[in-house]
């Protein structure tokens, strides 16, 4: 038996599958399939290619309850769209039939989060902490989870938190505040956040929160119009004042969290757990802490397919997408580098989640003064947002000083001060922290890639982005990989 979970009808539509054993075959985004950002329908495409992973030995998992979901939008007045509760519209009549006309298992969305990051967990029990915009009702809940004696997951909610109070939505309304795109471009603000200053923290908290204690919200901010508030303020004023907010009422949940978990180990998901310059308070709280690299909505169908399997799943790396065949360029890269200061790479399985991690990466030499610019230009970025270095682990916190309870950040998911921000100006904000990525000795590419490049130039880093414009999908396939190469006149290596 196989186990296929899936996401789709919010955004970010996705599809993972689980064999018997706990393998995880195979997990992919529809987005870099119909090259449609944030696709929130399943594509054709990525089921056909999960489905060349497993025989018709298989069962449907979905990741959250839509005759729920539907409840909540006739309680609040929202748009139902009634036939979604078909199990062939929600994931389209084509997949329908692909799929072999099987009916869907229904989870509820927090708890498909939970999965998500306790059963890729190496962990045996830990207190689990979900924060996001919405599920069916839930938007901040708390877990015990554990293992039985025949090792299927148990979870106990200690914690909800209800519609429409929430921390995820209070962010996603600054995003649109701010002028820039909700539920996609959050990441966005939270590097505005660097060049403002708190001016507006107890206007905020006094328009807006009721309860700082217990994160409750004076009005419905899924639907409220933001225009006339603070009109006149500067926008990078407004991220930095989000940002503290966000991370008092954060600070509140993490203490409740401590107080009535039963495990010092962290598991943290759900949207808001994408905040790197937020998780840099976790350590504060528990003693060890993960975040699976996909803490949204698209990895909850991985944790849709945890659910159906019951067990610990055999989590490697966030390498499960599309395959480019064939061995990692390494010494064509290294070359590249050193000549041409930036190059590209789509080698091997693509990334599961939101970042690239070195198989579907632009990298550059960090060490130019002129380097940042030239990768934002490529990238039609604005010129303030910051890049992320990827390092030798074991040489990490020679350059960089981590927060209490990260001794590593192998999928960029906290911040850290740079000891040298002038050696390496490309990779520094300019608050000098970095969203790091530490590469242990896996035998991957990106590692091998490192210590090719170490050996050579004596720098142990490089700067790593995704191989994507703004606007626009992560490159999945070498067709992908040519029209970026052709569009940007950027080398790209497979």
């Amino acid at each position: 038996m196989n186990y296929i979970g899936i996401s789709c009808g919010f955004h970010d539509a996705a599809l993972s599958v689980v064999d018997d054993f706990g393998n995880i075959l195979f997990a992919g985004h529809s987005e870099r399939y119909s090259l449609i950002k944030n696709d929130p329908k399943l594509s054709s495409q990525l089921v056909t290619n999960a489905l060349q992973y497993i025989n018709d030995e298989y069962s449907l998992h979905f990741y959250e309850n839509p005759y729920m979901k539907v409840l909540r939008q006739i309680r609040t007045g929202e748009k139902i769209v009634w036939q979604n509760l078909l199990d062939r519209n929600l994931i389209g009549s084509n997949n329908y039939n692909l799929l072999k006309r099987k009916s869907l298992e229904k989870y509820n969305h927090h708890l498909s989060h939970a999965a998500a990051g306790f059963q890729t967990s190496s962990f045996n029990d830990a207190t689990v902490v979900i924060v996001d915009a919405i599920g069916e009702f839930d938007t901040i809940t708390i877990w015990n989870a554990t293992y039985d004696s025949n090792g299927y997951a148990q979870y106990k909610k200690l914690y909800s938190n209800l519609y429409p109070n929430s921390l995820g939505l209070f962010y996603s309304a600054m995003t649109q505040k701010v002028g820039l795109k909700p539920m996609d471009e959050e990441y966005i603000l939270m590097g505005m956040s660097a060049y403002g200053k708190p001016l507006y923290v107890e206007q905020i908290l006094n328009e807006f929160v009721f309860d700082i204690d217990d994160c409750k919200f004076k009005e419905n901010l899924h639907v409220g119009n933001l225009d006339n508030f603070l009109a006149n303020a500067d926008f990078m004023d407004i991220a930095n004042s989000s940002q503290i907010v966000l991370e008092l009422l954060l600070k509140k949940i993490l203490e409740k969290a401590q107080k009535i978990g039963k495990s010092s180990n962290l598991v943290y998901g759900g949207g808001v757990a994408l905040n790197c310059l937020a998780n840099r308070l976790l350590g504060n709280y528990f003693d060890k802490i993960w975040i699976m690299p996909n803490p949204g909505d698209a990895g909850s169908s991985l944790g849709a397919a945890c659910l159906g399997f019951g067990k610990k799943v055999n989590f490697k790396n966030a390498f499960l997408g599309y395959d480019i065949a064939g061995e990692y360029p390494v010494s064509l890269l290294t070359t590249s580098l050193i000549n041409d200061k930036i190059v590209g790479v789509a080698s091997g399985k693509a990334e599961f989640g939101p970042r690239a991690l070195g198989n579907r990466s632009l990298l550059a030499d960090p060490r130019g003064p002129d380097i940042k610019d030239r990768v934002n230009e490529i990238k039609r970025r604005q010129k303030f947002r910051p890049f992320a270095p990827v390092i030798l682990e074991e040489m990490a916190n020679q350059y960089f000083n981590f927060d209490r309870g990260w001794q590593n950040s192998p999928y960029m998911q906290t911040i850290a001060t740079c000891k040298y921000p002038e050696q390496f100006p490309a990779i520094c904000h300019v608050d000098g922290t970095s969203r790091v990525q530490t590469v242990s000795q896996d035998n991957t590419g990106i590692r091998k890639l490192l210590e090719n490049w170490y050996e050579k130039t004596g720098c142990p880093m490089l700067l790593n982005t995704s191989l994507n414009v703004r606007g626009e999908p992560m490159v999945n396939t070498r067709d992908d990989a040519d029209r970026f190469q052709s569009a940007y006149n950027i080398k790209v290596y497979s």
